[in-house]
């Protein structure tokens, strides 16, 4: 028989913004209460799962729905930054008949994208080099690097860049209310990704998209449709690829044993990359999930209309499946089964070129600047608050 876990009040949740350490809560739940009830930050009551093979158990049953996360009445996280049926996007993307040229855009072996990210990332050195330290290294490079990368899969000139990553940091935030500039940039946004599909200086997936507006079969396509397909796909790409990159540097550089080790043997980079994946805290809440039906997880029974979140911290650090987890282990041989890209049917369809985009500039970063060192105590580095993604307000480094 199953039983529901008895705790003396709730836990509010995210425990803490902190990106050196993993929150000492973990631990303790995931011993003692891998399922408990945790407030979120909309004030809505959750349950959190911190197991390895819970978590996996949630993200791999279609019992549990992101979609029904957005719908009306359901409890939150936090209040949506988007419009609703914007959340499960990428399964919007494949009810549309979009999904075989989105993933073919995301593919890293895209003729002549890993030789422009290795361009970029090297520019991007020039200019730190030009400069001279101090740099601010996540705003000088992991984001302008990541931006850069995605308005390249889309097909939008590199000047376009700036003005879609100003809408991602109210976009990206976690508000217990709702966020009156998120509205007001998504519209600027799609309003500015719609004038781009008829551009002629438009190529790459948008261009490729744009161009089903003249096939019978792609009828049901509209403007905004395609629109909200690259603004999506910017702003998710973005966030996440430049959010870890930034967070395995802070791992790396609070690390330096480490950041020695890829700087004289970078041919451990790729493995590096996978560990880094493992250890990073960059998914600063958990991801959610509503249950379709009454469902069994752990000793608890989770009742249809519940929200679940799944603790990623606290499953890719779990000794149960990765021994002496918070060993930094180049050769771990199940590095890979970390659930930072989620798992299911929402397995994050960009994780080969999340991969390749970190490796990449990893590689550029110890060879070009291999002196690369935090340029202030690592206690005194910032964290962003209220935020979909853990990183540093800034990330000062010097060389």
């Amino acid at each position: 028989m199953t039983t529901s876990v008895q705790i003396p009040h709730l836990l509010d949740f995210p425990f803490s913004w902190d990106g050196t350490r993993i929150p000492e809560e973990v631990a303790a739940l995931r011993e003692t209460a891998p399922v408990t009830r945790v407030r979120t930050i909309a004030g809505d009551e959750a349950w959190l799962v911190s197991s390895y093979r819970l978590c996996r158990q949630v993200l791999t049953d279609g019992r549990f729905s992101l979609k029904d996360t957005s719908a009306p009445g359901a409890p939150r996280q936090y209040a949506l930054t988007i419009p609703p049926e914007v959340v499960n996007n990428m399964g919007n993307i494949t009810g549309a008949g979009l999904r075989r040229a989105v993933m073919k855009a995301l593919n890293p072996k895209a003729p002549g994208l890993e030789e422009w990210m290795r361009r970029e990332a090297h520019r991007l050195v020039d200019a730190l080099e030009a400069e001279g330290p101090t740099a601010d290294l996540r705003g000088a490079f992991c984001e302008p690097y990541s931006a850069g990368m995605h308005c390249r899969i889309l097909g939008v000139p590199q000047t376009e860049a700036p003005a879609f990553l100003r809408s991602l940091d109210i976009a990206f935030m976690n508000s217990p209310c709702p966020v009156t500039g998120a509205k007001i940039n998504w519209h600027r946004d799609i309003a500015r990704m719609t004038r781009l599909l008829d551009d002629p200086a438009t190529g790459g997936l948008m261009a490729e998209l744009a161009a089903l507006r003249d096939d019978p079969d792609h009828a049901h396509l509209t403007d905004e449709l395609l629109a909200t397909v690259g603004v999506t796909l910017f702003g998710a790409g973005t966030v996440s690829t430049s959010g870890f990159l930034a967070m395995a540097l802070v791992h790396l550089l609070t690390h330096p044993e480490l950041w020695t080790l890829l700087r004289e043997r970078p041919e451990l980079t790729g493995a590096a990359v996978e560990e880094l994946l493992r250890v990073n805290l960059s998914i600063g809440d958990a991801l959610p999930r509503i249950a379709l039906e009454d469902v069994v997880v752990g000793d608890v029974r989770v009742r249809a209309g519940e929200l679940v979140l799944v603790l990623v911290e606290g499953a890719n650090f779990d000794p149960e499946r990765f021994p002496d987890p918070h060993v930094f282990d180049v050769g771990r041989p199940n590095a890979a089964d970390h659930l930072s890209f989620g798992g299911g049917s929402h397995y994050c369809p960009a994780t080969a070129l999340g991969r390749r985009h970190a490796r990449i500039a990893l590689e550029v970063l110890t060879a070009r600047l291999p002196r690369l060192a935090l340029a202030v105590p690592a206690a005194q580095l910032v964290w962003r608050t209220g935020f979909m993604k853990r990183i540093p307000e800034r990330l000062p480094v010097a060389w």
